[in-house]
Protein backbone atom coordinates (compact mmCIF):
# COMPACT_ATOMS: atom_id res chain seq x y z
CA UNK A 1 0.00 0.00 0.00
CA UNK A 2 2.91 2.34 0.66
CA UNK A 3 4.09 1.87 -2.90
CA UNK A 4 0.57 2.51 -4.19
CA UNK A 5 0.34 5.77 -2.24
CA UNK A 6 3.79 6.83 -3.41
CA UNK A 7 2.95 6.16 -7.04
CA UNK A 8 -0.41 7.87 -6.64
CA UNK A 9 1.39 11.06 -5.67
CA UNK A 10 3.59 10.76 -8.76
CA UNK A 11 0.48 10.16 -10.87
CA UNK A 12 -1.17 13.27 -9.44
CA UNK A 13 1.88 15.35 -10.35
CA UNK A 14 1.89 14.14 -13.96
CA UNK A 15 -1.88 14.45 -14.15
CA UNK A 16 -1.70 18.07 -12.95
CA UNK A 17 0.51 19.00 -15.90
CA UNK A 18 -1.76 17.23 -18.38
CA UNK A 19 -4.79 18.89 -16.79
CA UNK A 20 -3.45 22.43 -17.15
CA UNK A 21 -2.61 21.79 -20.80
CA UNK A 22 -5.95 20.07 -21.47
CA UNK A 23 -7.89 23.00 -19.99
CA UNK A 24 -6.40 25.22 -22.68
CA UNK A 25 -7.44 22.81 -25.42
CA UNK A 26 -10.98 22.69 -24.04
CA UNK A 27 -11.23 26.46 -23.71
CA UNK A 28 -10.08 26.99 -27.30
CA UNK A 29 -12.35 24.27 -28.66
CA UNK A 30 -15.31 25.59 -26.70
CA UNK A 31 -14.81 29.17 -27.89
CA UNK A 32 -13.92 28.61 -31.55
CA UNK A 33 -14.56 24.91 -32.20
CA UNK A 34 -10.93 24.53 -33.27
CA UNK A 35 -8.03 22.44 -31.99
CA UNK A 36 -5.00 24.61 -31.27
CA UNK A 37 -2.32 21.97 -31.89
CA UNK A 38 0.57 24.32 -31.11
CA UNK A 39 -0.71 24.85 -27.56
CA UNK A 40 1.82 22.37 -26.17
CA UNK A 41 4.66 24.38 -27.69
CA UNK A 42 3.24 27.57 -26.16
CA UNK A 43 3.29 25.81 -22.78
CA UNK A 44 6.97 24.91 -23.05
CA UNK A 45 7.62 28.41 -24.33
CA UNK A 46 6.47 29.52 -20.87
CA UNK A 47 9.30 27.49 -19.33
CA UNK A 48 11.81 29.27 -21.57
CA UNK A 49 10.28 32.60 -20.55
CA UNK A 50 11.13 31.63 -16.96
CA UNK A 51 14.74 31.00 -17.99
CA UNK A 52 14.92 34.46 -19.56
CA UNK A 53 13.25 36.27 -16.65
CA UNK A 54 15.30 34.34 -14.09
CA UNK A 55 18.51 35.20 -15.97
CA UNK A 56 17.55 38.89 -16.09
CA UNK A 57 16.75 38.90 -12.37
CA UNK A 58 20.09 37.27 -11.63
CA UNK A 59 21.92 39.74 -13.86
CA UNK A 60 20.39 42.77 -12.14
CA UNK A 61 20.89 41.29 -8.67
CA UNK A 62 17.20 40.96 -7.84
CA UNK A 63 17.71 37.47 -6.41
CA UNK A 64 19.64 39.00 -3.51
CA UNK A 65 17.07 41.76 -2.93
CA UNK A 66 13.70 40.00 -3.23
CA UNK A 67 13.11 37.10 -0.80
CA UNK A 68 12.35 33.72 -2.47
CA UNK A 69 8.81 33.48 -1.06
CA UNK A 70 7.99 36.71 -2.90
CA UNK A 71 10.22 36.29 -5.95
CA UNK A 72 8.81 32.92 -7.05
CA UNK A 73 5.13 34.04 -7.17
CA UNK A 74 6.17 37.20 -9.02
CA UNK A 75 8.20 35.12 -11.48
CA UNK A 76 5.27 32.79 -12.16
CA UNK A 77 2.80 35.68 -12.54
CA UNK A 78 5.14 37.49 -14.94
CA UNK A 79 5.56 34.28 -16.95
CA UNK A 80 1.79 33.81 -17.12
CA UNK A 81 1.32 37.38 -18.31
CA UNK A 82 4.02 37.20 -20.99
CA UNK A 83 2.97 33.78 -22.28
CA UNK A 84 -0.70 34.75 -22.19
CA UNK A 85 0.00 37.76 -24.39
CA UNK A 86 2.03 35.58 -26.74
CA UNK A 87 -0.93 33.22 -26.97
CA UNK A 88 -3.24 36.13 -27.86
CA UNK A 89 -0.75 37.28 -30.51
CA UNK A 90 -0.66 33.80 -32.05
CA UNK A 91 -4.46 33.72 -32.14
CA UNK A 92 -4.61 37.04 -33.94
CA UNK A 93 -1.83 36.08 -36.34
CA UNK A 94 -2.65 32.47 -37.18
CA UNK A 95 -6.15 31.48 -36.07
CA UNK A 96 -8.30 34.58 -36.59
CA UNK A 97 -7.69 34.76 -40.38
CA UNK A 98 -9.05 31.20 -40.68
CA UNK A 99 -12.18 31.52 -38.53
CA UNK A 100 -14.46 31.23 -41.54
CA UNK A 101 -12.24 28.71 -43.34
CA UNK A 102 -12.63 24.91 -43.19
CA UNK A 103 -11.39 23.38 -39.93
CA UNK A 104 -8.62 21.57 -41.78
CA UNK A 105 -7.04 24.93 -42.61
CA UNK A 106 -6.87 25.87 -38.92
CA UNK A 107 -5.45 22.46 -38.10
CA UNK A 108 -2.65 22.81 -40.64
CA UNK A 109 -1.96 26.40 -39.55
CA UNK A 110 -1.59 25.50 -35.86
CA UNK A 111 0.61 22.49 -36.65
CA UNK A 112 2.84 24.77 -38.71
CA UNK A 113 2.86 27.33 -35.89
CA UNK A 114 4.11 24.66 -33.50
CA UNK A 115 7.00 23.89 -35.84
CA UNK A 116 7.83 27.60 -36.07
CA UNK A 117 7.84 27.96 -32.28
CA UNK A 118 10.12 24.96 -31.77
CA UNK A 119 12.60 26.05 -34.43
CA UNK A 120 12.55 29.66 -33.25
CA UNK A 121 13.44 28.55 -29.71
CA UNK A 122 16.11 26.17 -30.98
CA UNK A 123 17.76 28.79 -33.18
CA UNK A 124 17.47 31.89 -31.00
CA UNK A 125 18.04 30.51 -27.50
CA UNK A 126 21.72 29.99 -26.55
CA UNK A 127 22.58 26.34 -27.25
CA UNK A 128 18.90 25.85 -27.99
CA UNK A 129 19.36 22.37 -29.44
CA UNK A 130 20.67 21.09 -26.10
CA UNK A 131 18.62 20.37 -22.98
CA UNK A 132 18.43 23.40 -20.71
CA UNK A 133 18.90 23.16 -16.94
CA UNK A 134 15.83 24.59 -15.25
CA UNK A 135 16.53 26.71 -12.15
CA UNK A 136 15.50 25.24 -8.80
CA UNK A 137 12.81 27.76 -8.00
CA UNK A 138 11.03 25.48 -5.52
CA UNK A 139 12.34 24.10 -2.20
CA UNK A 140 13.76 20.58 -2.44
CA UNK A 141 13.59 19.22 1.12
CA UNK A 142 11.51 16.12 1.80
CA UNK A 143 9.94 14.31 4.73
CA UNK A 144 8.31 10.96 5.35
CA UNK A 145 4.73 10.31 6.47
CA UNK A 146 3.69 6.71 7.07
CA UNK A 147 6.50 5.42 4.87
CA UNK A 148 5.51 7.71 1.99
CA UNK A 149 8.19 10.22 0.98
CA UNK A 150 6.74 13.67 0.41
CA UNK A 151 8.83 16.34 -1.32
CA UNK A 152 8.11 19.99 -0.69
CA UNK A 153 8.31 20.91 -4.36
CA UNK A 154 5.82 18.19 -5.28
CA UNK A 155 3.33 19.43 -2.69
CA UNK A 156 3.77 22.99 -3.97
CA UNK A 157 3.13 21.80 -7.54
CA UNK A 158 -0.11 20.16 -6.41
CA UNK A 159 -1.11 23.25 -4.46
CA UNK A 160 -0.42 25.61 -7.37
CA UNK A 161 -2.44 23.41 -9.73
CA UNK A 162 -5.47 23.12 -7.45
CA UNK A 163 -5.35 26.85 -6.70
CA UNK A 164 -5.25 27.82 -10.37
CA UNK A 165 -8.07 25.44 -11.26
CA UNK A 166 -10.22 26.88 -8.44
CA UNK A 167 -9.48 30.47 -9.53
CA UNK A 168 -10.26 29.64 -13.14
CA UNK A 169 -13.60 28.06 -12.26
CA UNK A 170 -14.55 31.06 -10.14
CA UNK A 171 -13.61 33.33 -13.04
CA UNK A 172 -15.64 31.32 -15.54
CA UNK A 173 -18.69 31.01 -13.29
CA UNK A 174 -18.77 34.33 -11.42
CA UNK A 175 -17.45 37.05 -13.74
CA UNK A 176 -18.96 38.86 -16.69
CA UNK A 177 -16.15 37.79 -19.00
CA UNK A 178 -16.57 34.20 -17.83
CA UNK A 179 -20.25 34.37 -18.71
CA UNK A 180 -19.32 35.70 -22.17
CA UNK A 181 -16.90 32.79 -22.67
CA UNK A 182 -19.60 30.31 -21.67
CA UNK A 183 -22.13 32.00 -23.96
CA UNK A 184 -19.83 31.82 -26.99
CA UNK A 185 -19.04 28.19 -26.14
CA UNK A 186 -22.75 27.30 -26.10
CA UNK A 187 -23.90 29.30 -29.15
CA UNK A 188 -21.57 31.78 -30.83
CA UNK A 189 -24.18 33.28 -33.15
CA UNK A 190 -26.68 33.87 -30.35
CA UNK A 191 -23.92 35.41 -28.22
CA UNK A 192 -23.09 37.88 -31.00
CA UNK A 193 -26.76 38.80 -31.30
CA UNK A 194 -26.83 39.53 -27.57
CA UNK A 195 -24.01 42.05 -27.97
CA UNK A 196 -21.05 39.96 -26.79
CA UNK A 197 -17.83 41.09 -28.45
CA UNK A 198 -16.33 38.04 -30.12
CA UNK A 199 -12.77 39.32 -30.56
CA UNK A 200 -12.37 40.47 -26.98
CA UNK A 201 -13.85 37.27 -25.57
CA UNK A 202 -11.69 35.04 -27.75
CA UNK A 203 -8.63 37.07 -26.74
CA UNK A 204 -9.51 36.54 -23.06
CA UNK A 205 -9.92 32.82 -23.71
CA UNK A 206 -6.49 32.53 -25.31
CA UNK A 207 -4.97 34.68 -22.58
CA UNK A 208 -6.29 32.37 -19.86
CA UNK A 209 -5.53 29.14 -21.69
CA UNK A 210 -1.99 30.19 -22.62
CA UNK A 211 -1.30 31.50 -19.10
CA UNK A 212 -2.40 28.20 -17.55
CA UNK A 213 -0.31 26.37 -20.13
CA UNK A 214 2.69 28.48 -19.13
CA UNK A 215 2.28 27.29 -15.55
CA UNK A 216 2.20 23.72 -16.86
CA UNK A 217 5.51 24.37 -18.64
CA UNK A 218 7.00 25.85 -15.46
CA UNK A 219 5.85 22.90 -13.37
CA UNK A 220 7.25 20.44 -15.93
CA UNK A 221 10.59 22.21 -15.69
CA UNK A 222 10.47 22.30 -11.89
CA UNK A 223 9.55 18.58 -11.74
CA UNK A 224 12.17 17.36 -14.24
CA UNK A 225 14.81 20.06 -13.57
CA UNK A 226 15.43 20.17 -17.32
CA UNK A 227 13.58 21.35 -20.42
CA UNK A 228 14.04 20.91 -24.17
CA UNK A 229 12.79 22.97 -27.06
CA UNK A 230 10.80 20.01 -28.45
CA UNK A 231 9.05 18.93 -25.23
CA UNK A 232 5.93 20.80 -26.28
CA UNK A 233 5.21 18.37 -29.11
CA UNK A 234 4.57 15.36 -26.87
CA UNK A 235 3.14 17.54 -24.12
CA UNK A 236 0.58 18.91 -26.54
CA UNK A 237 -0.35 15.43 -27.74
CA UNK A 238 -0.82 14.26 -24.14
CA UNK A 239 -2.79 17.35 -23.21
CA UNK A 240 -5.06 16.94 -26.23
CA UNK A 241 -5.47 13.25 -25.41
CA UNK A 242 -6.48 14.18 -21.86
CA UNK A 243 -9.02 16.63 -23.27
CA UNK A 244 -10.44 13.91 -25.54
CA UNK A 245 -10.68 11.38 -22.69
CA UNK A 246 -12.41 13.84 -20.40
CA UNK A 247 -14.63 15.32 -23.10
CA UNK A 248 -13.37 17.84 -25.65
CA UNK A 249 -14.91 21.23 -24.91
CA UNK A 250 -15.72 20.37 -21.28
CA UNK A 251 -13.35 22.11 -18.86
CA UNK A 252 -14.30 19.80 -16.01
CA UNK A 253 -13.50 16.85 -18.22
CA UNK A 254 -9.95 18.15 -18.65
CA UNK A 255 -9.30 17.47 -14.96
CA UNK A 256 -10.58 13.92 -15.16
CA UNK A 257 -8.82 13.20 -18.44
CA UNK A 258 -5.49 14.54 -17.16
CA UNK A 259 -5.69 12.46 -14.00
CA UNK A 260 -6.67 9.33 -15.95
CA UNK A 261 -3.63 9.60 -18.22
CA UNK A 262 -1.37 10.43 -15.27
CA UNK A 263 -2.46 7.36 -13.32
CA UNK A 264 -2.30 5.08 -16.37
CA UNK A 265 1.26 6.12 -17.21
CA UNK A 266 2.53 6.00 -13.63
CA UNK A 267 0.94 2.70 -12.66
CA UNK A 268 2.00 1.08 -15.95
CA UNK A 269 5.61 2.04 -15.27
CA UNK A 270 5.48 1.01 -11.60
CA UNK A 271 3.45 -2.20 -11.56
CA UNK A 272 3.76 -3.76 -15.03
CA UNK A 273 7.07 -5.63 -15.47
CA UNK A 274 9.08 -3.91 -18.17
CA UNK A 275 6.33 -1.35 -18.64
CA UNK A 276 8.45 1.79 -18.26
CA UNK A 277 9.42 2.09 -21.97
CA UNK A 278 5.77 1.60 -22.96
CA UNK A 279 4.00 4.14 -20.77
CA UNK A 280 3.02 6.19 -23.82
CA UNK A 281 1.64 3.06 -25.46
CA UNK A 282 -0.64 2.31 -22.50
CA UNK A 283 -1.77 5.93 -22.35
CA UNK A 284 -2.71 6.03 -26.02
CA UNK A 285 -4.44 2.66 -25.75
CA UNK A 286 -6.74 4.31 -23.21
CA UNK A 287 -7.34 7.16 -25.64
CA UNK A 288 -8.16 4.71 -28.43
CA UNK A 289 -10.54 2.89 -26.09
CA UNK A 290 -12.48 6.09 -25.45
CA UNK A 291 -12.46 7.06 -29.11
CA UNK A 292 -14.01 3.70 -30.01
CA UNK A 293 -16.49 3.19 -27.16
CA UNK A 294 -17.18 6.75 -25.96
CA UNK A 295 -16.03 9.33 -28.54
CA UNK A 296 -17.59 12.18 -26.57
CA UNK A 297 -15.34 11.49 -23.58
CA UNK A 298 -16.19 10.89 -19.94
CA UNK A 299 -18.12 14.14 -19.40
CA UNK A 300 -18.84 14.97 -23.04
CA UNK A 301 -22.38 15.17 -24.26
CA UNK A 302 -23.73 13.52 -27.34
CA UNK A 303 -24.67 16.00 -30.03
CA UNK A 304 -27.72 15.19 -32.14
CA UNK A 305 -27.89 16.75 -35.58
CA UNK A 306 -31.23 17.24 -37.26
CA UNK A 307 -31.36 16.10 -40.87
Amino acid sequence: MTEVFQQSINALLIGCNYTLIAIGFNLFFGALNVVHFSHGDVCILGAFVVLILYGLAKFFGLLNVIPPYLFIPLLILATMAVTGMIGVFFERLVIKPFRQAPLLMVLVATVALGMVIREAVRLTFPHGSNPQIFPRILPTFSFSAGGVVLRADNLIILGITFFLIAVMFLFIQKTRMGAAIRAISQDGEAALMMGIRMDRTVAATFLIGSALGAVAGVLIGAYNNIIRYDMGLMGGVKGFSAAVVGGLGNVYGAIIGGLVLGFVETFAAAFIPGGTPYTDVFAFLVVIFFLVFRPSGILGEKVYEKV
